[in-house]
């Protein structure tokens, strides 16, 4: 009876007095507050990371880590190692494959045998750089016939951090080698699969869905794209005079163009902030010296070899595609900036900017903030 007259007067109203009702009150009140401050704290902001293959989403990616996350430790950055090397001898194979490809002799026909040697070995099988491997590399690079091909690379595949891992290739191949974060944003594999990383910033947490980019991995995004409060695109300014690795007689930059309008304009981004990373700023810049623009987009009338008037034609181009076809009153508002994503201090600034427009808009319309 006494339990049931205790329950009584903490449940009813009428049995209370004032301060016990103000006191409840409070308690509430301040439950109330405990309960939206912990919906607050666990809020997710669900980005996805879009672009063609090797446009550089990875390498945003552990930006990002490095930026906002925990970085590389030691033990990490040894991990990557294996794929550092293999990633010099896919290089090295690809120009000595097209020297003969392209018919440029060699300046010492005694690289002949080195590159043939380079050539039966199996990349995959590659755990290190030994020293007759070694030897061999650094003798073909320093081929001006190899250097004649690496300057027409727009003709075959190559990796866009060949010349960055030749450079540094007798600190890669010493013993105590432990990769740079440096080496590790450069290493390349391509994304298969999807992949979420989540990043905590002032209480709210990024989630960023990275895709693969290659052709055969888009019909895979289709169920990422519920809830996605911020698009980014990444796309590669320096592709404008390569084509597809699956499709050679395609375009690299007018695929990614096409990837990019439909896109943007399909049903699911239809309230959806778009930012646009043209990327690879730094390859654009020593590329445009010897490769003209206007050959590969005649509608190009830029200075030829100013990577600035070659940055601006590109942004236009994209552009354009914000434009819907069908209804040309429709146009997507495009948040675009310019990046490299090897460069950290480049890709903090850019990300706090967007941080502090375009995702805090997506934070208020959201109701997070």
């Amino acid at each position: 009876m006494g339990d049931c007259w205790r329950w009584c007067h903490h449940t009813c109203v009428c049995c209370l007095s004032e301060e016990e009702k103000k006191s409840i009150a409070v308690d509430k009140e301040i439950q109330r507050i405990l309960k939206q401050q912990k919906k607050k704290e666990t809020k997710e902001v669900k980005i996805l990371l879009l672009g063609a293959g090797e446009s550089g989403k990875t390498t945003f990616i552990r930006q990002m880590r490095i930026i906002h996350g925990q970085g590389f430790s030691e033990e990490d950055r040894k991990g990557f190692a294996k794929c550092i090397f293999q990633n010099i001898f896919t290089a090295i194979k690809a120009m000595t494959g097209a020297m003969i490809m392209l018919k440029i002799p060699y300046a010492n026909r005694d690289n002949e045998l080195y590159a043939q040697f380079l050539q039966d070995v199996n990349t995959v099988q590659v755990t290190q750089l030994e020293p007759r491997y070694v030897d061999a590399i650094r003798r073909l690079w320093a081929d001006p016939g190899i250097r004649v091909c690496y300057s027409r690379r727009c003709e075959y595949q190559l990796l866009d951090s060949t010349e960055y891992y030749m450079s540094n290739l007798d600190r890669i191949a010493r013993q105590d080698y432990i990769p740079t974060e440096q080496d590790v944003l450069r290493v390349r594999f391509p994304t298969t699969g999807i992949h979420d990383y989540s990043f905590t910033i002032k209480n709210v947490t990024l989630r960023i869905v990275d895709v693969g980019g290659q052709k055969s991995e888009r019909r895979k995004w289709i169920h990422c794209f519920e809830n996605v409060t911020s698009l980014i695109f990444l796309a590669s300014l320096s592709e404008y005079d390569q084509v597809l690795e699956e499709r050679e007689t395609i375009n690299r930059m007018k695929e990614s163009l096409a990837l990019f309008y439909t896109t943007i304009h399909s049903p699911w981004f239809h309230s959806t902030s778009i930012i646009l990373f043209l990327n690879k700023t730094d390859i654009l810049a020593d590329k445009i010296q010897t490769s003209d623009l206007n050959k590969y987009f005649p509608s190009f009338t830029g200075r030829r070899q100013s990577p600035d008037d070659a940055q601006d034609f590109i942004l236009k181009e994209y552009e354009q595609k914000a434009i819907n076809r069908e209804k040309k009153e429709e146009r997507k508002a495009l948040y675009p900036h310019f990046t490299c994503a090897t460069d950290t201090n480049n890709i903090r600034r850019v990300f706090n900017d967007i941080k502090d427009t375009v995702l805090l808009k997506s934070l208020r319309d959201y109701g997070i903030i």
